[in-house]
């Protein structure tokens, strides 16, 4: 009779495992540097996961669960604006970038160049992921639209989508040259001319 699962066995893998991916790429980083960083032997992998790619998958969905309960709630803040909450939110996202010397980029990023044409199942997670954080935007930018803000014609879907992908481009800059200099641009120039 096989042994149940182990919870604790199995976020490991994806906590410690996760942090492999997120530094050396999925590419550069074999099951049995994932689970040697989880501290669990090399057959306890595929008792927990189906693939690397599923494995893969599961880690960015935990990425971006801790980005929305660490930020996430600064887009519900009463007491700003609208707008300014979404200037907030890419605030503490580059402060999370610069606790890294902004050396390892965001994981969403890094994945969708790297894998997202191999895997399917990883490219489905990258979707999903990209439709909430376009979700959570488009729904302070609605309120902005609203609250006179934004133009009454502004189509807050796309403006949000343009947001996401101005950024995703300023982190990938700021990874290859290892400072904060885009995500600064991205904060002061692009995001104020997109809002503002």
């Amino acid at each position: 009779m096989p042994r149940p699962a182990n919870p604790e066995i199995r976020n490991r893998l994806l906590i410690d495992g996760g942090h492999v991916i997120h530094r050396s790429g999925f590419n550069g980083s074999g099951v049995q540097d994932i689970v040697a960083a989880a501290e669990v032997p090399k057959g306890s992998f595929y008792s927990y996961f189906d693939s690397k790619e599923a494995f893969a998958a599961e880690v960015l969905e935990g990425y971006w669960e801790s980005i929305e309960q660490r930020h996430g709630r600064v887009m519900y803040d009463a007491p700003l604006t609208p707008l300014a909450r979404i200037e907030k939110l890419f605030e503490l996202m580059v402060a999370d970038h610069a606790a890294q010397d902004f050396r390892i980029g965001c994981l969403v990023g890094n994945l969708s160049l790297e894998v997202s044409n191999t895997s399917g199942v990883v490219r489905t997670a990258l979707e999903r992921i990209l439709a909430r954080w376009e979700g959570m935007i488009t729904a302070s930018l609605d309120e902005a639209k609203v609250r006179q803000e934004l133009p009454a014609d502004c189509d807050t879907a796309q403006l949000a989508s343009v947001i996401i992908e101005a950024w995703e481009g300023a982190v990938l800059r700021s990874k290859v040259e290892r400072n904060g200099e885009a995500c600064r641009r991205f904060q002061q120039v692009t995001l104020k001319r997109l809002l503002y």
